[in-house]
């Protein structure tokens, strides 16, 4: 009974965040959280695509891991920081002015404070560097052997 309304909810939340994505307005980590957390519980299929979906995955594994690479951590706060200011200047009011910056600065601090993710492309000196086996004869990182 609550499959169909969660896979509902999950695609309508992977519709806002993926619109997200190019419009700054719209927060996208969110939107991806709540669909990974519907589709975790409805459909191990959907769930699956969206944690290793190349665009999207990424947003997910940033907050599961805490981290972020630094050049995520530049858009984010440069996007963070035009969006506070631009709201403050079509608002126009005295409130914003205090209450937005004071919200961007505690979420600015939050990110900064997040630990460094490498970048996850591998370099050629890592494609083929040995993996270490205690059982048997050393094996290379793009060796599929178990």
């Amino acid at each position: 009974m609550w499959k169909p309304l969660l896979i509902a909810i999950g695609l309508l939340s992977l519709i806002c965040g993926a619109i997200g994505v190019v419009l700054p307005v719209i927060p996208t980590t969110p939107f991806l959280l709540l669909s990974a957390f519907c589709f975790a519980r409805s459909s191990e299929k959907l769930h699956n695509y969206l944690v290793s979906h190349r665009i999207f995955g990424e947003y997910i594994s940033n907050y599961y891991n805490h981290a972020m690479t630094p050049q995520h951590k530049f858009r984010t706060l440069l996007m963070l920081w035009c969006g506070i200011i631009l709201s403050c200047v079509l608002i126009g009011a005295t409130v914003p002015w205090i209450v937005l910056p004071i919200i961007a600065t505690c979420v600015s601090i939050h990110i900064i404070r997040l630990k460094p993710r490498p970048d996850a492309t591998p370099t050629a000196t890592t494609v083929n560097a040995p993996v270490e086996d205690s059982t048997s004869e050393p094996r290379f990182a793009d060796d599929h052997r178990a």
